[in-house]
């Protein structure tokens, strides 16, 4: 099979433009007439429709979603509004995204049915929503909920990455500086001290450091970059994504940071499912899904198990390490009342605005931290060859 562009007219006049995949142009022709186009230019384009399609990144996500949402509450049909967005964007992960959406869609599978052909673009809580939306007949408030919900994941990770930009900004420069001292600088003022007989320890300290580093800085890069290689060649791999997950959940600062960003997801996810109309039950088998922790994850599907033996929602959800007393409360309430939805959005919500403090105490602490590391020891390296030419010029007289 091969992949063919074409440029069509439907019923009303409207030109229409796209991509499929046919045997040949002829097959082409009638794939069109029998869904009420007609084709005015079919050409053949190099490569394959059912070529591997690139995840698209969170923002190419929710520019899409926001963007959809747009088109069908102005009543524009589905496949038109796929084609449309298609058209517009210049990214080939998106482009081959679409087309493969609009493609599928044309050859009659309902929108939920397409994304769920692209697992790693649109995953099943994403999908499962747009299913209950068709199902409805309420689809443009759907995925307005999915847009909303992928515009604040988006903000969330702007705020986590804007929140570690300066201190490794800053740490990359300490390390600059370090290099360009004991490579540069040091070796030049280490010709003062070739005539002294007896060096204090501390130039000799700052010698002999120079001398290590141009000897095994290779070395060092080499041991401090290996982890970071071998990690990005086995990411994926269970063990590794085990190791790492453990890990980050032990640390006393980052720990505090992971609980919070799962505590979004996982409360967000269930508020929009709630808010389309899906059983609790439901809802939350999807929503586990939407959190990224596999220890997390563990203890949710526990409180899940428990939930349909009988056991209140508040209670088995407070033995989880996402809820802490005051958010158990919140549900207790909402229990009681019948308002989920409501409890579920506010937790989200309380949960946003403790990231946000989080993230700008960790900015303003990390920060002073950085600098001072930094004066501290390209300072100590400058008064400590200061000292040494002082001295050298003591034992000169």
């Amino acid at each position: 099979m091969a992949l063919f562009e074409y440029v069509a007219y439907d019923q009303s006049g409207a030109k229409m433009s796209g991509q499929l995949d046919a045997v040949s142009d002829q097959e082409l022709f009638a794939q069109l007439k029998q869904q009420g186009l007609m084709p005015t230019q079919i050409k053949a384009v190099e490569g394959r429709l059912n070529q591997k399609i690139k995840p698209l990144s969170l923002k190419q996500l929710e520019l899409f979603t926001s963007e959809l949402e747009l088109l069908l509450q102005s009543g524009v049909r589905i496949d038109r509004g796929i084609d449309i967005i298609r058209r517009t964007k210049a990214d080939p992960a998106l482009q081959s995204s679409l087309t493969k959406i609009g493609t599928d869609i044309r050859s009659g599978l309902r929108l939920s049915e397409a994304l769920k052909q692209q697992p790693k673009n649109f995953d099943s809580l994403y999908c499962n929503l747009v299913s209950l939306g068709e199902e409805s007949g309420n689809l443009s408030q759907v995925i307005a909920g999915i847009a909303a919900d992928l515009k604040h994941r988006r903000e969330l990770q702007a705020k986590l990455i804007s929140a570690l930009i300066y201190p490794a900004a800053i740490f990359a420069v300490c390390v600059l500086s370090i290099v360009f001292i004991f490579n540069f600088v040091v070796p030049k003022m280490a010709v003062m001290f070739n005539e002294a007989a007896d060096l204090p320890w501390y130039t000799e300290t700052v010698l002999a450091a120079s001398d290590w580093m141009q000897s095994y800085q290779w070395t060092l890069l080499l041991l401090f970059a290996a982890p970071a290689i071998v990690t990005s060649f086995y990411r994926d791999s269970a063990y590794v994504t085990r190791f790492k997950e453990r890990w980050l959940l032990r640390l006393p600062v980052v720990s505090t940071g992971v609980l919070m960003v799962e505590r979004i997801k996982f409360n967000s996810g269930l508020a929009l499912m709630l808010d389309a109309g899906l059983k609790i039950d439901r809802a939350l088998g999807l929503a586990i899904g939407n959190v990224s922790n596999a220890g997390i994850r563990k203890q949710l599907e526990i409180a899940r198990q428990k939930i349909k033996s009988g056991e209140s929602l508040s209670f088995s959800l407070s033995q989880t390490s996402l809820y802490p007393p005051f958010f158990v409360s919140l549900l207790e309430v909402g229990e009681e009342s019948s308002q989920l939805f409501a409890s579920f959005s506010e937790i989200s919500r309380r949960s946003r605005q403790e990231l946000d403090e989080w993230t700008s105490r960790l900015t303003a602490l990390i920060e002073p931290v950085m600098i001072l590391f930094m004066g501290g020891v390209v300072g100590s390296v400058v008064v400590v060859m200061l000292l040494s030419m002082v001295s050298v010029n003591d034992f000169a007289f």
